[in-house]
């Protein structure tokens, strides 16, 4: 069975465990990743296959980068503000509402 996203393309997210937040640019149904790169995830952190994945453009205090996170590892985020992640202005603009949209092609 599938589930469906709980998180939405364009939602600010963070990590359950670890301090870093991103913002949604696409949704694995179900893992969708190399077993290699599960299986360097700790066995009693590693998380089920059967279940939506995220890619984030993510962010801590330290660095940017894209992330990717199972769905039981993410929650909204309830600080606000926008990230600073460089490559966020190539999918999204900002909406009136203060809120990431992706950009439609071609659209600058």
């Amino acid at each position: 069975m599938i589930r469906s996203a709980k998180f939405q393309i364009g939602q600010i997210v963070r990590h359950r465990i670890y301090d870093f937040r991103g913002v949604v640019f696409d949704v694995d149904p179900i893992f969708d990743n190399t077993e290699e790169w599960y299986q360097s995830i700790p066995e009693d952190m590693r998380p089920i296959k059967d279940q939506p994945f995220y890619h984030l453009f993510a962010e801590n205090d330290q660095t940017e980068y894209i992330a990717y996170v199972s769905e039981q590892n993410l929650l909204p985020d309830e600080r606000g503000g926008l990230l600073r992640h460089p490559q966020i202005n190539e999918v999204f603009e900002i909406d009136d509402d203060g809120q990431y949209r992706a950009r439609r092609y071609g659209e600058h």
